[in-house]
């Protein structure tokens, strides 16, 4: 059975009521994410996404974004490898 994760204090971004299946867009991978899982996820492609057009990002959220990819490689490894190693 899988431990109930909590929402980590530096989390600021709205929490999903529901989680949703997740397609890694590279390899085709599909992946069932929780509702916190797939709220972080979301982040972390949202970053992605602003830093790919040119956006400057600010030191917050880079912090943010390496608690974002340390905190799923520690509360779902499989998630973690499917959808973003």
């Amino acid at each position: 059975m899988k431990n109930k994760q909590t929402t980590p204090k530096w989390f600021d971004g709205s929490i999903y009521e529901q989680g949703a299946e997740v397609v890694n867009p590279f390899s085709g991978e599909t992946y069932k994410l929780g509702a916190l899982e797939l709220s972080i996820y979301d982040f972390i492609m949202g970053c992605n996404q602003m830093w790919a057009m040119g956006m400057e990002p600010k030191k917050e959220t880079v912090n943010d974004f390496e608690k974002a990819l340390t905190w799923f490689r520690t509360n779902n490894t499989k998630a973690y490898m499917v959808l973003l190693d």
